[in-house]
């Protein structure tokens, strides 16, 4: 493959690009040589590193690399997720990256600061590198990177917004596996640090289908392992701490201190489990650092590559370690864990586990008591389709608006900026707030210990303490409990799986209101559909509905956050106002529902399966 000198002129062992290393240290980080004189270039970066205590002139140049397209690049708001092996074929991710600043405004893009980083998987490292050579070729007069390349996605989200980057890659592929035969992912973040809009995504794949040419600097690897700037000429790479803003900001929104004295009474234990993700790497600076807890209260929480070969999505099927723990004779008494990439949790008490859409209704029926960054009122409560009606009954009772988007935290971002959303969530384990742009799974984790010390603050040490159940119960008893569970069916052949979403049509088409299902009367049967109330723009084909005269419903949507086959999801949810019921588990209260769900749909006949992959 042939490169051609775009834009500097390169004399034989020098060149108008000078490397400049400032450090804390002052002593010139190690780097690696890709060099550019006229030779073919391969767009990939080396793992092979050479110390040098001295300051490097590093031979630079923008080259031009014909290129050609590569199929199925489409993106979505969660970028573009593939096998990690695919990602690592010649030129696959410097196309797409390319393809992305070809989509975005050239008068903003060019002399623009970028953030980026990732969740710790395997390739990130090496795709930096190819990253930050594509990004100075095309412009970009910084980048701002965590160390190590590591960024989980809230934290990437905080930083773009406290350092008003232009936006951010953020190098991801979420809840899902890692490693080389694994998932792998990026995705773009704009300047108020939420995921990039349809509109952009559908360019970026406009242009993967036709790209002919990666315009590319060539210098040599910056060293992510050192905190500090690496100049080339006026290009700027600077490796960041990957937690000094996120920690500042979430300092900002809870009560440390009230936490801080939780966390150090004696009756008091907690587990958090980081499931080898990214948050192993802000865990010990916040939970213990700064928070006081001891070392004990953490697990799993040494970043791996491939995530020990664990599954990172924290989910009671999943998380294992963690549920085994916190439903023994000697559970602690609060436990929680996060994903891949930081933005999702789950929260569990001494034998007792949150739904997630309890989760939310619970934080937003507290936080302006609790939490100080709301203590001046909440502006709005919004949850995805799929999520429960129990933030509804808040908001109703708070006299706030409640807005029922489809999935994917954009919808939420067009409120939070119009001003009319504080808290909101997602059944997938994703809750958060306007005080960044994405979910964020540190910041839910904060809200219940935020919660719990408040509700104990008056409790003496040896006291009966107000537990992760009690609150609970305690909210159940005034708004009634919304059961709730999904089923997951993982990897599904994609065919068969459609064929069923296709037959369930049919089933709705032939469900008029008043129409008897069994036990239950139809209200709705419908796909979802969605006008955002911000920009005007419509969202079809949300998820298959059913949704009976009594409130119960169930719902059916084809997932599309995996790199390969099809998840079949299943929510199923039922209200009840007995208080007398509401200890029940939600496998018994559901469980009528859930038969009628399955029948309906014939899924067994349909993929085959008989049991789901993952129950929540």
């Amino acid at each position: 493959m042939t490169s051609t000198i775009c834009s500097t002129t390169v004399i034989a062992g020098a060149s108008s690009f000078r490397s400049s290393r400032t450090q804390s240290n002052r002593v010139a980080g190690s780097v690696s040589s890709s060099s550019f004189s006229g030779r073919s270039i391969s767009i990939r970066s080396s793992t092979k590193q050479s110390k040098s205590r001295f300051a490097l002139q590093v031979l630079s140049a923008v080259v031009t690399v014909p290129t050609t397209p590569y199929e199925g690049q489409k993106t979505g708001t969660s970028g573009l997720r593939k096998k990690t092996n695919v990602f690592m074929q010649e030129n696959y991710l410097a196309n797409w990256v390319q393809c992305l600043f070809n989509a975005l405004p050239q008068e903003e893009l060019a002399g623009s600061t970028m953030v980026l980083g990732g969740d710790g998987r395997y390739f990130n490292k090496e795709a930096a590198q190819i990253i930050l050579k594509v990004a100075a070729g095309n412009g970009v007069k910084k980048v701002l990177v965590g160390k190590d390349a590591i960024l989980a996605t809230p934290a990437a989200s905080a930083v773009i917004r406290a350092q008003k980057a232009y936006g951010g890659l953020i190098m991801s592929a979420s809840h899902n596996p890692g490693g080389p035969t694994e998932d792998w992912g990026i995705k773009f973040n704009y300047s108020s640090g939420e995921p990039a809009p349809e509109k952009i995504t559908d360019e970026i794949f406009g242009y993967t289908t036709s790209i002919s040419e990666i315009k590319m600097a060539d210098f040599t690897d910056v060293d992510l392992s050192v905190l500090g700037s690496t100049t080339f000429d006026d290009f700027e790479v600077e490796v960041v701490d990957p937690v000094a803003d996120y920690l500042a900001l979430l300092q900002e929104v809870f009560d440390f201190e009230l936490i801080k004295s939780l966390l150090a009474r004696s009756d008091f234990s907690m587990q958090f489990d980081s499931m080898h993700a990214v948050t192993g790497a802000y865990s010990k600076p916040i939970f213990c650092d700064v928070l006081g807890a001891p070392e004990s209260y953490l697990f799993n929480n040494i970043p791996k590559e491939d995530f020990a070969g664990g599954h990172p999505d924290p989910n009671l099927t999943y998380a294992e370690e963690l549920v085994a723990k916190m439903f023994s004779s000697d559970a602690p008494t609060f436990g929680a864990a996060s994903d891949g990439d930081g933005d999702r949790n789950m929260i569990l008490g001494d034998n007792f586990f949150i739904t997630p859409s309890d989760s939310v209704a619970m934080i937003a029926a507290k936080a302006e008591a609790c939490i100080p960054y709301f203590s001046s009122g909440i502006k709005g409560l919004a949850r995805s389709m799929p999520t429960s009606a129990a933030l509804d009954r808040v908001a109703n009772k708070m006299g706030l608006d409640i807005y029922e988007t489809p999935t994917g935290w954009k919808f939420f971002g067009n409120l939070m900026d119009a001003g009319k959303l504080s808290i909101c969530g997602e059944e997938s384990f994703g809750t958060g707030a306007d005080h960044i742009r994405e979910k964020d799974g540190i910041w839910a984790i904060l809200a219940w210990l935020n919660m719990l010390a408040y509700e104990n603050k008056e409790v003496p040490e040896g006291g009966k303490l107000v537990s992760v159940q009690d609150l609970a119960m305690q909210h159940w008893a005034e708004y009634g409990r919304n059961f709730f569970s999904r089923y997951d069916y993982e990897g599904c052949e994609s065919e068969p799986a459609e064929a069923m979403m296709d037959y369930v049509r049919e089933v709705q088409a032939k469900c008029p209101p008043g129409t008897k299902m069994g036990d239950y009367e139809v209200a709705i049967a419908d796909d979802f559909e969605y006008t955002d109330p911000i920009d005007g723009s419509v969202a079809t084909k949300q998820g298959l509905r059913f949704v009976f005269t009594d409130g119960s419903r169930f719902i059916f949507r084809l997932s599309g956050t995996g790199s390969s086959g099809a998840t079949v999801r299943l929510y199923i949810e039922q209200y009840e106002e007995d208080t007398s019921k509401h200890g029940l588990d939600a496998q018994v209260a559901l469980g009528p529902l859930i038969n009628l769900a399955l029948e309906t749909s014939k899924l067994e006949e349909f993929t085959g399966r008989k049991e789901p992959t993952v129950i929540t």
